[in-house]
């Protein structure tokens, strides 16, 4: 189950990452039994008291004010994304939010189809703001094994990274990749934790990979725009690929891959990629 408290978690969290010294305190005489700060620290660098810091974490105060949320994010030493964060969790205990919207459906326009055929080699794929892959042309199942055999409801991104077999060896650095999806995830429960489709991809990940389930506790965060990735295919060997994200509507986001470097050997890779997926297309090109 995700945290009954999503506020008092992060502020959990973000206390056990930083030591006394980080903060400019003294750290004592003898075994420190609280990893990171204590409350009664946190509280005093925030300028609150430890009874009022203690019902935040404890999801017993549900509605601090900007002041407070200013001085917790100076004394956590937050950077703007994890500020905004913040923000986010503080609303959404207070219910300054408004619920959700239904779940989005997965009717794919024709004319997004058209598209992800028109910069064909170039791998690409729609998805949407959770990661599941509504669209996808023949280059891009061909860059991710194994994808295209999933069926198309359960063909998610970073379910594929970490449950997947042919993840850990296709991502060069999977370590870091990993860290950026869990965060990924981390951020989107935090602006929608009513939904219900989020949740139980979170639940399903945590129970089928430790790493996931690792990551998830230490409550990284981030937003994910565009990136560089060097993929070791089995078929392609070691390739380095550029990653330019195009923001849609309802969270959606078409996700182009192209080679880092606009030279004959990038050119090479793209017609392999082609030439692959000619060889090897899914049941239906875009599915």
């Amino acid at each position: 189950m995700t945290s009954p408290h999503p506020l008092g978690e992060f502020l959990q969290a973000r206390r056990a990452r930083l030591q006394p010294g980080d903060v400019g305190l003294p750290a004592g005489i003898g075994l420190r039994r609280t990893q990171g700060l204590r409350r009664e620290e946190l509280a005093a660098l925030a300028g609150l008291s430890i009874q009022y810091y203690t019902r935040l974490e404890q999801g017993r105060e549900n509605n601090p004010g900007g002041a407070v949320l200013d001085g917790l994010a100076a004394a956590l030493r937050l950077n703007e994304e994890e500020r905004a964060h913040l923000y986010v969790l503080a609303n959404h205990a207070d219910e300054r939010v408004p619920a959700g919207d239904e779940p989005a459906d997965r009717e794919v326009r024709p004319g997004i189809l058209a598209l992800l055929e028109r910069v064909r080699p170039w791998p690409a794929c729609l998805l949407t703001r959770t990661g599941d892959v509504l669209a996808a042309n023949p280059e891009a199942f061909v860059l991710f094994p194994g994808l295209a055999r999933w069926s198309p409801e359960r063909r998610n991104m970073v379910r594929y990274l970490f449950l997947h077999p042919a993840a850990r060896a296709l991502f060069v650095d999977w370590e870091g990749a990993a860290s950026r999806g869990a965060a990924q995830l981390r951020t989107l429960v935090a602006a929608d934790p009513r939904d219900r489709g989020l949740t139980a991809l979170v639940e399903e990940l945590k129970a089928g990979s430790r790493e996931f389930a690792a990551r998830w506790q230490r409550y990284e965060i981030q937003r994910r725009d565009g990136d560089r990735q060097v993929y070791r295919h089995p078929q392609l060997n070691e390739i380095t690929l550029v990653l330019e994200v195009l923001r849609m509507e309802g969270g959606r986001r078409i996700v182009l891959h192209q080679p880092a470097e606009q030279d004959e050997a990038g050119r090479r890779i793209m017609l392999e990629l082609a030439r692959l997926a000619a060889a090897d297309t899914p049941s239906g090109p875009f599915e």
